[in-house]
């Protein structure tokens, strides 16, 4: 299978990062889509949709939290979703997506546009400094799947 950052469409590289279209916003409802820009987590979702898989649209915390649609995994792999925030609380962490070099693929409020980082470009900014765990989408989004695995936070993503 072909590396997902060679298999994005260059339009998600032009993903300008605005804060208030998240998940449940009006923004996001009155206008779906990345077109008019997006957090971290419309763009994490996004990207997974662009490959097949389809999480449901969960702030921060309600995705740690889900057990339908993702599991807590201990190893990320590519495509798993990542949490970081300053503290080891998943309320207001920052999303991102595993790579296939073990990097993670990002919306970054930093930067403005999309960004692939490393555990160590994550650990050397304190508000991302802590990794709060990994999820994995189902891939039938949770239909007909009982609950998930519930399990200790991940090690950063590994080649």
């Amino acid at each position: 299978m072909e590396p997902l950052l060679s298999r994005l469409p260059a339009a998600f590289w032009r993903v300008p990062y605005v804060g208030a279209r998240f998940p449940g916003s009006a923004a996001v409802a009155d206008r779906p889509g990345l077109a008019g820009g997006a957090n971290c987590q419309v763009f994490a979702y996004a990207v997974l949709g662009h490959v097949g898989l389809a999480p449901p649209a969960l702030r921060s915390a309600e995705l740690w939290d889900d057990v339908r649609a993702t599991v807590r995994v201990p190893v990320a792999r590519p495509l798993d979703l990542l949490l970081f925030n300053a503290v080891d609380d998943a309320y207001g962490a920052h999303l991102g997506v595993g790579t296939d070099d073990g990097r993670v693929l990002h919306l970054c409020a930093e930067v403005g546009l999309p960004a692939v980082w490393s555990a160590a470009d994550f650990a050397a900014r304190e508000r991302y400094r802590c990794l709060v765990g990994v999820k994995r989408v189902l891939p039938d989004g949770g239909r007909g799947s009982g609950p998930g695995c519930r399990g200790r936070p991940a090690a950063p993503p590994r080649r």
